[in-house]
């Protein structure tokens, strides 16, 4: 079973203190600017995806080779996690062949499940509840573009769902306010809200969710919004394009924010719902950058979850 000495795992963005997630932020701007290290030469790493990916994939697979280590993807034809094979036995396989694995499923179960098995770092690429990387992702390009993140507010629009959740618990440990507008069926479990506002308290940020995007949206230094439908809802698309009609993120939403405010989104977008057309070309769009921020957080990721060095595959 698990618990190797110095397992390190990444289900959760609470897994990290909050002087971790602020280091991390800054060996990801180390490693932007070029200081770049070779610390998976000699290591494999397991991309184990339950769901297909553009932005998520492809950050790991770079990331994976400019530091030296090869990866390998292991889609759900290939695997079938709990269906062809239960999950605790597909743990205990890839830990004997490779150094870290990197998960996206549909259920957070699994990523737990993983980790309590295998004697390796297991980091979440995206599970139903949370999605970590994304959420140092969308801190990351926040501190650049606005230069800091304590004291600053976040407005999100939209679904509660994995990346809202992560995004909320990572930017208030580091200071930032947060407001979360949803329809009330939409809004963030209430363990996650009770988690937010104990952390919100012991960092002085504020933490609100309400359901009118346009009191979220007054002053806020970024917008943020995510699709109303993710992968696995589909059944439910027509549902909830009529609960969120009136959240969309455009023209007249962003001129009630900051004037210097900043327009994120995760990807991928669909235009003329969460969004309207040609917000992703608004000049106080950023998601292009964000995009490209996920390679160099996730190259960070891989070196803080990294097995000590004396850790031998012989010796799992």
């Amino acid at each position: 079973m698990g618990n190797a000495v110095n397992k390190r795992d990444l289900t959760s963005i609470t897994d990290l203190s909050h002087q971790e997630i602020s280091n991390l932020l800054e060996r990801a701007k180390e490693i932007r600017n070029g200081a770049n290290s070779l610390s998976l030469t000699g290591k494999s790493i397991a991309l184990l995806f339950e769901k297909p990916s553009l932005r998520t994939r492809l950050s790991f697979e770079v990331a994976v080779s400019l530091l030296g280590g090869h990866s390998i993807y292991l889609g759900p034809d290939e695997v079938g996690l709990g269906v062809r094979e239960p999950t605790a036995d597909v743990a205990r396989i890839l830990e004997r062949q490779v150094d870290i694995v990197v998960s996206r499923t549909f259920t957070h179960s699994t990523i737990k499940e993983l980790a309590h098995w295998a004697r390796i770092p297991v980091v979440n690429a995206l599970s139903d509840l949370e999605h970590p990387c994304q959420a140092l992702t969308d801190l990351l390009t926040v501190w650049d573009h606005i230069g800091c993140i304590r004291g600053i507010t976040i407005a999100f629009i939209g679904d509660g769902n994995n990346v809202a959740t992560s995004l909320a618990l990572a930017a208030t440990a580091l200071g930032a306010n947060f407001l979360i507008a949803s329809p009330n069926e939409y809004q963030l479990p209430k363990d996650v809200i009770k988690r937010v506002e104990n952390i919100a308290q012991q960092t002085s940020a504020s933490f609100l969710q309400i359901k009118d995007p346009n009191e979220a949206a007054q002053k806020a230094d970024v917008i943020y919004t995510d699709v109303w439908t993710s992968m696995g809802q589909e059944d439910e698309a027509h549902t909830r394009k009529v609960a969120f009609q009136g959240y969309q993120v455009n023209n007249a939403l962003m001129s009630l924010a900051h004037p210097n405010a900043i327009f994120m989104h995760d990807l991928p977008a669909h235009q003329g719902e969460e969004i309207a057309t040609g917000m992703l070309e608004h000049p106080q769009s950023v998601v292009f950058d964000q995009a490209a921020n996920k390679l160099h957080v996730v190259q960070a990721v891989l070196e803080l979850v990294l097995p000590p060095k004396h850790v031998s595959k012989t010796q799992r």
